[in-house]
């Protein structure tokens, strides 16, 4: 809580937020109803787990349990439910669903909470093209139940009822920022001096020790972001491979992975995978990764070794992480996440 500000349980600030509030309810109901209808089955994973996820830049929560001997094991609160939504489909589930509270620290803003909501979807032998054609449902679902015709944030607003637009990433790079993205990679690896220059010449400012992941959100924030769902959704696809996290690569075009984003009045909604089931290559991916978090703030998270045993029994599959509260924001008109979280986390002062 800000200082000065009063508290969210204050009744005259909780009867401005109820009416949204209340819309929030009728959007989980309206897609618990929407996944239902489609043979999703909702699951509920643990919030506990031994790995919170291995991404450079999300830091987790760290917690513990204390054994009945007293034995302590390190455990953390989770980033994502991805990891454990992926054991379910390796034990056999083929659709499923999770409205799943998660944990992330260095996180508050408008946009930001240290504790959110996730929707995310898994479809096992399904492409991941088909997360496209759901994503455009579950905005206008969410649109029906709010009552809203349009979705606005600071003063742009897209139709929920359209169909996305869908754009590549080197397309919008090209477009917005006049750099050509895969001329800056080599062989699967970004080429940073390439990447540098390039974005220098196009007016983004580069630090010296940016890497080429840097670099790409620099240009993607400052050039690409602002541009995308105005009017209406846009699906951002075909992210470079550096960026392929836990997405596979693309048959059709190795320099690329099978991942999307999705953006909606210049708010990133979602972030999809065609899902990577290679347990080595998911496990050197994951140890570079950690070896980049240790470099820039001096920590690592644990590899879940659970995980990658069973990502090798794992179905192809695709999958999606929505942010929920973001998704009622723009459906209910709320300009702070704040506003469609039922119980805030206070502040520090």
């Amino acid at each position: 809580m800000a200082q000065g500000s009063s508290p969210w349980w204050t009744p005259s600030i909780h009867a401005d937020r109820r009416p949204i509030l209340l819309a929030r309810g009728r959007i989980v109901k309206a897609l618990r109803a929407w996944f239902a209808g489609r043979d999703f089955v909702e699951v509920e994973t643990a919030a506990l787990q031994v790995s919170p996820g291995n991404e450079t830049h999300l830091h987790a929560v760290a917690a513990g349990l204390i054994a009945p001997s007293g034995a302590r094991t390190p455990m953390y609160l989770r980033t994502s439910p991805e990891f454990a939504c992926k054991k379910l489909l390796a034990a056999g589930e083929r659709r499923i669903f999770d409205f799943a509270r998660v944990f992330r620290n260095r996180e508050r803003g408008a946009l930001h909470h240290p504790e959110f909501t996730l929707l995310e979807w898994y479809r096992a032998e399904e492409p991941y093209e088909a997360l496209m054609d759901d994503c455009a449902a579950v905005m206008a679902e969410a649109a029906r139940a709010a009552g809203s015709k349009q979705f606005t944030f600071r003063g742009v607003s897209i139709d929920p009822f359209a169909a996305p637009e869908r754009m590549t990433v080197a397309d919008a790079f090209t477009q917005f920022a006049g750099i050509d993205i895969l001329a800056t990679l080599r062989g699967g690896e970004g080429d940073r001096e390439s990447f540098a220059k390039a974005a220098t010449a196009a007016g983004v400012r580069i630090a010296a020790d940016d890497t080429w992941g840097d670099i790409f959100s620099r240009v993607l924030v400052e050039r690409v972001e602002p541009r995308l769902g105005i009017g209406r959704a846009t699906i951002l696809y075909d992210y470079p491979l550096p960026l392929a996290a836990l997405a596979r690569r693309k048959a059709s075009d190795p320099r690329v992975a099978e991942r999307f984003e999705l953006y909606a009045c210049g708010v990133e909604l979602a972030n999809a995978f065609g899902e990577l089931t290679d347990a080595t290559e998911q496990r050197q991916r994951f140890a570079a990764d950690m070896d980049e978090k240790q470099r820039i703030y001096g920590e690592r998270y644990p590899l879940d070794e659970d995980f990658l045993k069973a990502l090798s029994t794992m179905p192809e599959a695709s999958g999606i992480a929505l942010g929920f509260d973001r998704l009622v924001m723009l459906a209910a008109g709320a300009s702070r996440i704040e506003q469609v979280i039922w119980t805030p986390v206070a502040e520090q002062e």
